[in-house]
């Protein structure tokens, strides 16, 4: 809970400074959030995306034009 706090805490502050910033100034990133225990590291290894192969979305739109 308290990571969670922390994290409010620093996007309210993030969104504060890009609000009363001018446009000129150079961007800050926004905020990333704590680790949480037992939460596996997100950014380490990016899911890939899965597609469906054509013959899988020919036969999608058959079934769907069938109807």
């Amino acid at each position: 809970m308290l990571a969670q706090v922390s994290d409010a805490l620093e996007l309210s502050n993030w969104l504060f400074y890009q609000a009363n910033s001018s446009e000129d100034a150079e961007p800050v990133p926004a905020p990333t959030p704590m680790r949480r225990p037992g939460q596996e590291d997100a950014a380490a290894e990016p899911a890939q995306p899965t597609y469906a192969s054509t013959e899988e979305v020919v036969d999608f739109f058959t079934r769907m034009n069938a109807l």
